[in-house]
């Protein structure tokens, strides 16, 4: 699917093909399209795409198609007869390298981070705060700096929250920002993010980016995959967050690579509108800034999306490939958006993309890459090559195969709730927490079950425990990882 220097992504009208420069596939990329058009196929080809040319790849599966990634493709009718009109493809049915991830912990390894990882910044998007919530939500962060109180999962910020109204003079000059009202408006929202689920997402052994750049065996880029099929319909603010955590986490993180050969990572973010829907102005134009910049750092990200005009212009503008599956317009302002979406395109005089438009087949495409100079080349209608690997979802019995056989077995899978906030506030009232009230002869059947497990969990939680608290200064730099990036005027 990928030469040593470029991604192939199809045939033009001529039967020839049409490939982007690897080295210029740090600088993103859009597949729209109406549903049923046919981009979660061309997301799975360009997840194929990056993984043989080496470059791990992480992407959302909403509609839980995508993990047949992991299994051999049979192909058959129409696909077999795209194939045959590409003799120059060579195409190997094969299955990728495929490691599967679910904030839940139900069909994929379980996907955790911190709340001193996401800071007070995006949870306060992602509890929908007003202005006065956000501000006292800030004080409490505060406090935990100050007080060496680790805010690991939500038990630790209830915690800190009933701790800061039993205790109003910790919060200093801050505490007019803890009103009443305010405190309970945060418990409210957090027992509405309960209900939502999730609580799942917060706690340890939190993922460690480094997990995500680590290849195959055979040198082909590891392919993760978000099964974020309840995510999106159930809790999208919840999906949006850890998206957006995740960017910020890799924009901190990677030192920069400059001018390379190819990416280190591709991001596919599906339903991309859920990232920018009703995100305040201030951190949308801090997340513009990042996808600016975070190329530099190898990094390319691909919205994936329904129409170009689910996303802000200025991150329109900073997408390098455009993959456009057909369009339906109906009504005035949909004729409208469809001329916007086809003056997007450097037009090519052999045919008129607006029309082309609403007349592209299930696989079609227009197509615009970049040119080797990174200038836009002309409009293509292409018919996207079709997956070595299945189209279609994998059996429960091949996902629990996958996630059995995973590199990252048993890293992941039991949480650790280690000393924090909820613990040494208990601790200060003299009570005993109930998970130290346990017999002994349960300690031991526990450490007897752990094995393995229990020494490379521990390691996850000492290189979390390394990032969040070594000192003062340790706490003030993890809250700074996306203060740094959200909230100052760094450049």
């Amino acid at each position: 699917m990928t030469d040593s220097a470029h991604l192939v992504l199809g045939a033009d009208l001529d039967g020839q093909p049409v490939a982007q420069a690897l080295r210029l596939a740090n600088r993103h990329g859009l597949v729209a399209g109406a549903t049923g058009t046919g981009k979660t196929v061309t997301l799975q080809h360009l997840a194929e795409a990056f993984s043989d040319a080496g470059v791990a790849v992480f992407a959302a599966d909403v509609k839980g198609d995508l993990c047949g990634l992991g299994a051999e493709g049979d192909p058959q009718g129409k696909v077999a007869e795209r194939i045959a009109s590409m003799p120059w493809l060579e195409h190997r049915p094969q299955a990728y390298p495929v490691t599967l991830w679910d904030v839940h912990g139900q069909s994929g390894h379980p996907l955790r981070t911190t709340l001193s990882e996401i800071g007070p910044l995006l949870l306060g998007n992602l509890l929908e705060l007003t202005d006065s919530q956000q501000a006292a939500l800030y004080a409490a962060f505060k406090v935990a700096d100050r007080e060496g109180l680790l805010l690991l999962d939500l038990k630790d910020l209830k915690a800190l929250l009933a701790h800061l109204k039993d205790n109003p003079q910790v919060l200093g000059d801050d505490a007019a920002l803890m009103t009443t009202g305010s405190s309970q408006a945060l418990l409210r929202r957090l027992a509405s993010l309960e209900q939502q689920g999730a609580e799942a997402l917060f706690g340890e052994p939190a993922l460690q980016l480094e997990d995500l750049l680590q290849p195959a065996a055979d040198g082909r880029g590891r392919i993760h995959l978000l099964d974020a099929s309840r995510l999106v319909h159930e809790a999208p603010k919840v999906y949006a967050t850890f998206l957006l955590w995740l960017l910020a986490e890799l924009f901190e993180q990677l030192p920069e690579r400059g001018d390379a050969d190819k990416p280190l990572l591709a991001l596919f973010f599906d339903e991309a509108h859920l990232l920018f829907n009703g995100t305040p102005k201030a951190l949308q134009e801090r997340l513009e800034q990042v996808v600016r910049l975070i190329r530099s750092k190898g990094v390319g990200v691909y919205f994936v999306t329904q129409s170009p005009a689910d996303l802000p212009d200025d991150v329109l503008a900073q997408l390098g490939l455009r993959i456009q599956h057909g369009l339906r317009a109906f009504t005035t302002k949909e004729q409208k958006s469809l001329k916007a979406v086809a003056d997007g395109f450097r037009p090519n005089p052999a045919f008129d993309t607006l029309s082309v438009l609403t007349e592209l087949e299930i696989g079609e495409a227009l197509v615009g890459t970049l040119q080797e100079k990174g200038t836009p080349g002309m409009v293509q209608r292409v018919r996207i090559a079709p997956p070595q690997s299945r189209i279609g979802p994998l059996s429960d019995a091949q996902r629990a195969q996958l996630i059995a056989t995973s590199p990252l077995a048993g890293r992941y899978d039991k949480p650790i709730d280690r000393e924090s906030a909820y613990e040494m506030l208990i601790a200060r009232k003299g009570a005993v927490p109930a998970a130290e009230q346990a017999p002994a002869a349960a300690e031991d059947s526990f450490a007897d079950k752990a094995g393995e497990f229990l020494q490379s969990a521990a390691g996850q939680a000492i290189k979390s425990a390394v990032r969040q608290a070594a000192g003062q200064l340790g706490r003030q730099l993890v809250r700074g990882l996306m203060g740094s990036l959200l909230g100052s005027k760094r450049r």
